[in-house]
This record gives C-alpha cells, structure tokens and sequence, in this order.
C-alpha cells in the first residue's frame, strides 16, 4: 500500500466532517446577557450568545415546540395572520394561513392568532384574535372550538394559553385583537378576564381583577399561577395560588416593573418557567429572568422588546420572538415539565 494510499480513508474522513461542519447553519447574534445575580451563571453559560434564527415578520409570537421527530417550532405572525414553522434544516416555511382570523375582509391591526400550546393529546392550541375564541387542531384534520365565550358573551381577543397536566386549558382575554381594542363597540365583555377551560368544556372566570392580562404560566409543580399585566400604569406580574378544583386564591404582586417602562421599551408579556421555577419573562428591556422568591437575576437584552418565549430541543433552548425577529438562546437549565 503506497503512502497516499494508507492516508486515504483518513482523508475521506477528514474532508466529510469539513463538509457537514461547512453545511451546519451559522447565525448572526445579537444583544447582551444582562448578569445582575450570580445565579444566573448557573442557568445562562457566560459565553452563551443571543441567535437570531428568521426575521422580517411584522409582529412573532406565541411559539411552542413541537416534539415530532426531530422536532420544529411553531408561531404566530400576528397582523399577517399566519403561522410560521421553524426547523433547523429547512428554515422557516408558512404553517397555517388564516391561523386566526376567518371572516371576509381586513378585521384589525392584530387579526391571526397569538399564543400557541400543545394539550395533552399533542394537539395544537391557538388563541384566536380574529375568531375571538380558543382552537384545537388536529394534525391532518381541521380545527375545533373549545370555547368563544363565557356565560354566552363572546370573549375579547383570547392572547395567551397554557395547559395543565389535568387537561384544563386556562387564557387570559385583553382587547388588543379588537379593532379598536378596550373601545370597540362589539366588546360583550365589561372586563378582561383570565380563564379556565376544563376537560369538559366548562368556562370559569379565574379573576377580572387585571386591567391588562397578558402571559401566563404555572410553576413546575402547578400550585401558582403567574400572570403578566402589561398595562404601562400598573406593570406589574402576578402570582395566584392555585387552588384544588382549579380555581385560584387572592393574588399578590411577584414582581413590579413599573418604574422599568420609563427607562427601558416593552411591557411584561409572554413568560415560562424552567424545572426549578425560575421564570424566564419578556418585559421592558427584554426577558427578565426571576428567582422563585422574586429576585431579579438578569435579563437576556436584544435591544428590542420581546413578545414572549418557549422551551424547545431537548427543553434547554430558549426560543424568543421579539418583533421581527426569531431568536433563540442555549441554557443550562430545562423548561418546566422537560
């Protein structure tokens, strides 16, 4: 065997790596990581970066992983009425069009759908700004009502969801999908609630209390209930007891961002949990990371105010959509339920 001959499948496989390590996406970062606590060392590595993954879309949000296969991301485009799907071989691609709004005609600034979820049947759940209700989908079949009103009143814009492990799907219902929000004239609605939709179908009104509920999420062992306002006079996020049938006891304030609106954009929007109870909230600046007793930790600063946030891979990649943007963040820790 000659000399080039003994190097040979060494060279094949040199040049074979070189080629998938050449094909492996590469891209832009942005933004900063905003340490204020040393414990978020433990949960954001400190060369970790902020990747931007798509951007040119009017308004991205409520993305939730979804575990087939390999897997791939899903979101909302809000004003453009679309869901888009993210995979890290094939890019971005339409999803869903209309994703929430049916009807003939322009509806409003904020039309499609918003928040997303996966119920426990791994079908997709959608909050319908369009349609004014709550959907399921099944893949490779249509879409279902689950609820468009409470107590016969139409609901406002349903914005964020999340689902129990009891199958239970709770929302919260704010105006911004109205076409003239708080003062449209089609509001059924006095208030903007925060719901609750068991296994069964039934509608219960958790609390009205909250001028503008936003996101929400439970804690990993789903005895609290965190709910985001984002109402610049009162920015503030919630932290609700969860009581045995469901419902929830009298709230008090997990964390006041109030004085943060003056100084920084964005307002406390979509947030997650990890498996140790941190939350991971957007919200002036961008996401704001908490300790489970309210200790602000730091923030993941991209220089634009995010919309909200979801754990997806293996449960330790933070997806985020910020505006026109699709990003995404490596972390130590894992997402709630992961």
């Amino acid at each position: 065997m000659t000399g080039f001959s003994r190097f040979f499948p060494l060279f094949l496989l040199f040049s074979a790596h070189f080629l998938m390590a050449q094909k492996a996406p590469v891209y832009p970062t942005i933004g900063q990581i905003v340490r204020n606590d040393p414990r978020l060392d433990q949960l954001i590595p400190a060369n970790v970066k902020i990747e931007v993954l798509a951007s040119g879309f009017d308004w991205s949000e409520g993305p939730v992983w979804i575990r087939e296969g390999n897997g791939y991301l899903l979101f909302s485009d809000v004003p453009r009425n679309t869901v888009y799907k993210w995979t890290e071989d094939g890019g971005i691609g339409v999803f869903l069009k209309p994703s929430g709004y049916t009807g003939a005609g322009e509806y409003s600034r904020e039309p499609g759908s918003n928040g997303l979820a996966v119920d426990r049947r791994g079908f997709l759940i959608s909050c319908e700004h369009g349609d004014r209700r709550i959907s399921r989908l099944k893949w490779g079949g249509g879409k279902v009502t689950v609820a468009d009103n409470y107590q016969g009143k139409r609901f406002n814009s349903p914005n964020d969801v999340v689902v129990r492990m009891d199958g239970s799907i709770c929302f919260t219902d704010p105006p911004y999908g109205l076409p003239r929000q708080e003062n449209d004239a089609s509001r059924e609605l006095d208030y903007f609630g925060v719901f609750r939709v068991d296994a069964k179908g039934k509608v219960t009104l958790l609390t009205k209390e909250l001028t503008r509920p936003n996101g929400l999420a439970f804690s990993p062992d789903e005895k609290t209930l965190y709910v985001a306002q984002s109402d610049p006079k009162r920015a503030i996020w919630m932290a609700y007891p969860v009581k045995r049938d469901g419902t929830l006891g009298p709230g008090k304030v997990f964390f006041d961002a109030t004085p943060w609106t003056k100084q920084m954009s964005g307002l406390p929007d979509g947030l997650k949990v990890d498996r140790n109870g941190n939350l991971f909230a957007t919200g002036p600046g961008g996401v704001s990371i908490f300790s489970p007793d309210g200790r602000h930790l730091g923030r993941i600063d991209r220089g634009q105010a995010p919309a909200t946030c979801a754990w997806g891979n293996d449960g330790s990649t933070l997806y985020i959509t910020a505006d026109g943007y699709l990003c995404r963040i490596r972390t130590t820790t894992k997402g709630a339920g992961w």
